[in-house]
């Protein structure tokens, strides 16, 4: 056994390294040869001796982290040798004298290469925009080059999350939201579903901290009762299988938190009105062979016993999602006339369902691959075309990156019979794409089952499509408004600028003159500077719209030009008359006091972001804008997750402190079942009891429910709280929630 001779270490953190050590390997026994233990304790040693005298903000010797990766690694995802081997050294390159050259003497090229890979891709979220794009780039070619660097990057996440108490509040809600953006989707997509569960459940942990302590009391208060129900539902159908003399394993597991706040959120329902708290496991020990008719044996055996939902049906044992999962899904009644979840699968179609693409290689590798890898070769090839695209900007492409992550599939076929996965939402003008670029750009229309449909038709399970083409097609700017997949955007927006280059070109010839008119230079920061003063996406489009007179070049006159560079200046916007809430807005909310930056607010540029509209007491985040001085968000705000996964380095601390009596809008929405004095009960809470003013109330009503709108001013968010504590009394009211008063605006 190795000793750890860092002489800055504890003898007890000895012990715990050496220990935890043990755990690694005795876990990865099964799959370990002499050679490779030989080969894991050299990097163990090497991790020591570079890692010696760090710690990480908890205080915790660094080496933990490694140690902690490597098991996530072998345990948790089933990788081999080598990965662990890289999990153990993944941070010594970037943060220690190691160079790749040591790393590849010491053991090889392929272990030098992941660490490279897992060194290019540390910090992708933390630079300007120019380098994060390069970045992310190094990201998705180490993602085609080599799974296994994003599968120990994962690891790497996970543990970082798992550890993240000991970071500031700032840092958490950042990390937590770039977990959330990027990495949980990335783990949908390689399979691993139980890390996507975990890395999702620990970043609402710090982002909505309130919400997700409430859904584990619930769960923790609820536990004795579904156990209860598990078992009642369990043991008729054990006895059944007992009889059939079927060998399987059967059991239930409770849903994650956030799957649970996402059910809640998308149904408008509480805790209580969540049917599928958790779902019913079924695992069958069967051979290869006859794993998927002992499945549908399986479901025979359930649907005699309980009633299923025949709209609840999923076969992903027919036809696997695109990561390689396989299971039967049913939904059926159970005791008391409650909704249950069941899931059927064969050891090897779970193993792939918790270890994903790892164990999926796994089978493959052994030569009994029970299932095609088409769809994990098919995404990756889609990355690499999405790489090819030069013209793309870091935003552009992380969108199209991220929109074939998490979406559900349909199943379609060519003429031919072929098979193809697109997202749910794919229309016909994304399966043209997705047979090939060319003849996505000419076609005209579909066949969708012999029958004759546009190209916006939306894609259903089961549909044979033909595409009608024509020579004479070409791509129009309206079809991104019916386009949903990355690759048939990126080729329509290109064919598209490929035509308007022409255009864009007399109009960079137009604003040249004037440039030089004006003695103002021609580069590149001084486009920019034009195209943010008249709010477009890109020079292109500012070039675009100055060939087609949609803008006045004799507006530049009016700007400042300091040696041939233009500065940056908002453009005049005509004065509309403020109405009561913009008023409240500008007057009031300003009033409130915020501490920024450590600065107090009074002596900075700042304004309340009309997304989420943030009252004193809600947990915020300032986001430094390129012209609107620090906007204040919500930490649960729509745009938040985004704002701080993308721009990380413009998001700073900003909190609440001696809270001023000024009045902030909020909106309440209501809804229940109709009954008499309703408008008169919520307004006798509202003014008479809580002494709160109204800015109006309205309520419609429809077969016997009604909905309700309030929009109301309070001090701060636990004036708020009591409001709506107060209004859960009134009988017959089924939910209340907070709109965000812009929403309602602009409906």
């Amino acid at each position: 056994m190795p000793e750890t001779r860092d002489l800055s270490l504890t003898g007890e953190e000895k012990k715990e390294i050496l220990k935890e050590y043990k755990h690694l390997l005795a876990n990865a026994q099964d799959k370990l040869q002499k050679r490779d233990i030989e080969r894991i304790r050299q990097a163990f040693e090497m991790a020591i001796e570079h890692h010696a005298g760090m710690r990480r903000k908890s205080g915790e010797p660094y080496i933990y982290h490694p140690i902690a990766v490597a098991r996530i690694v072998s345990e948790e995802i089933g990788l081999g040798t080598t990965s662990i081997i890289c999990a153990l050294l993944h941070d010594t390159v970037e943060d220690t004298e190691l160079t790749l050259e040591d790393v590849e003497n010491a053991f090889d090229k392929e272990t030098a290469k992941i660490i490279n890979g897992l060194t290019k891709i540390s910090g992708v979220f933390d630079l300007n925009s120019s380098i994060q794009a390069e970045n992310f780039r190094k990201l998705l070619l180490t993602l085609t080059d080599d799974i296994r660097v994003i599968l120990i990057k994962l690891a790497d996440r996970l543990h970082n999350m798992r550890t993240l108490s000991s970071m500031s509040r700032d840092k958490q809600l950042k990390i937590a939201s770039e977990t959330d953006f990027l990495y949980a989707p990335i783990a949908h997509r390689m399979g691993l579903y139980k890390v996507k569960s975990e890395l999702e459940d620990l970043s609402m942990k710090y982002r909505e901290p309130d919400m997700y302590k409430f859904i584990a009391k619930k769960l923790n208060e609820t536990k004795r009762s579904r156990s209860r129900f598990i078992n009642n539902f369990i043991h008729p159908l054990k006895e059944l299988f007992e009889e059939k003399r079927i060998d399987l394993d059967i059991y239930g597991r409770p849903k994650s938190i956030h799957s649970i706040w996402n059910k809640m959120k998308k149904q408008g329902v509480s805790f209580e009105e969540v049917y599928d708290l958790f779902a019913i496991r079924i695992i069958v020990n069967s051979t290869e062979k006859s794993e998927k008719s002992d499945c549908w044996n399986v479901y025979s055996v359930i649907s005699d016993l309980y009633r299923p939902n025949p709209n609840r049906l999923r076969d992903w044992i027919s036809n696997p999602k695109s990561n390689g999962y396989e299971a039967l899904h049913t939904t059926v009644v159970g005791p008391k006339g409650k909704w249950v979840e069941v899931q059927i699968r064969s050891k090897r179609m779970h193993e792939i369902a918790e270890k994903g693409v790892a164990a999926h290689w796994k089978y493959k590798e052994g030569g009994d691959s029970g299932a095609s890898d088409d769809g994990i070769d098919q995404w990756l090839a889609s990355i690499q075309s999405l790489l090819n695209d030069k013209e793309q900007n870091a935003l552009e492409m992380v969108n199209n990156f991220k929109m074939n992550l998490f979406s559900s599939e349909v199943f379609v076929f060519t003429p031919k019979g072929d098979l193809k996965r697109l997202r749910r939402d794919a229309t016909a003008l994304d399966f043209a794409y997705d047979v090939h670029s060319d003849i996505g750009n000419k076609c005209i229309g579909a066949k969708v089952n012999q029958k004759l449909v546009p190209l916006s038709y939306v894609l259903k399970t089961g549909d044979q499509i033909e595409i009608l083409t024509s020579k004479k097609q070409k791509p129009s700017e309206d079809w991104l408004s019916f386009a949903v997949t990355g690759k048939a955007k990126s080729a329509i927006k290109k064919a598209v600028n490929e035509e308007l280059r022409a255009i864009a070109e007399d109009g960079k010839q137009i604003l040249e003159r004037k440039f030089k008119q004006l003695k103002i230079k021609s580069n590149d920061e001084n486009f920019w500077t034009i195209t943010n003063y008249f709010k477009f996406n890109s020079p292109l489009d500012l070039f675009v719209a100055v060939s087609k007179n949609k803008i006045k070049v004799g507006d530049l006159k009016n700007l400042e030009v300091v040696h041939g560079v233009v500065k940056a200046r908002k453009p005049k916007i005509q004065d509309k008359k403020d109405n009561f809430e913009e008023t409240v807005a500008k007057t009031l909310s300003k009033n409130a006091e915020l501490i920024i930056m450590g600065q107090s607010s009074d002596q900075l540029d700042y304004s309340f972001a009309p997304c989420c509209n943030p009252i004193p007491g809600d947990d915020v985040f300032g986001f430094i804008t390129i012209n609107d001085g620090i906007k204040i968000h919500r930490t649960n705000c729509p745009n938040s997750v985004q704002l701080m996964s993308k721009y990380s380095y413009r998001v700073v601390k900003t909190k609440w402190n001696n809270q001023r009596d000024v009045a902030f809008l909020a909106g309440l929405k209501l809804h229940g079942i109709d009954s008499m004095g309703i408008i008169s009960k919520v307004s006798e809470i509202i003014t008479n009891n809580l002494d709160i003013n109204m800015k109006s109330i309205s309520f419609e009503s429809k077969d016997g429910i009604y909905e309700g709108k309030i929009m109301l001013y309070v001090t701060d968010s636990e004036q708020l709280e009591i409001v709506i504590s107060k209004m859960k009394a009134i009988e017959g009211l089924v939910s209340i929630t907070r709109f965000e008063v812009e929403e309602e605006q602009s409906v």
